[in-house]
């Protein structure tokens, strides 16, 4: 899922550098949505991983 939220932030800048601004804002705010989720994702398996399976 990082490497969705890479894509789509590299989308946004070279989207930026053409300046296209719609495309601009989506692509960020898809990126940013991803990379939060990822984020969360990466804790909760953090926190699940460390429990002793008995």
């Amino acid at each position: 899922m990082l490497h969705w939220a890479l894509i789509f932030f590299i989308v946004a800048i070279v989207a930026a550098i053409f300046g296209f601004g719609g495309i601009v804002s989506a692509a960020a705010g898809i990126a940013k949505i991803l990379f939060f989720i990822f984020l969360i994702l990466f804790i909760v398996s953090l926190f699940t991983g460390r429990r002793n399976r008995v």
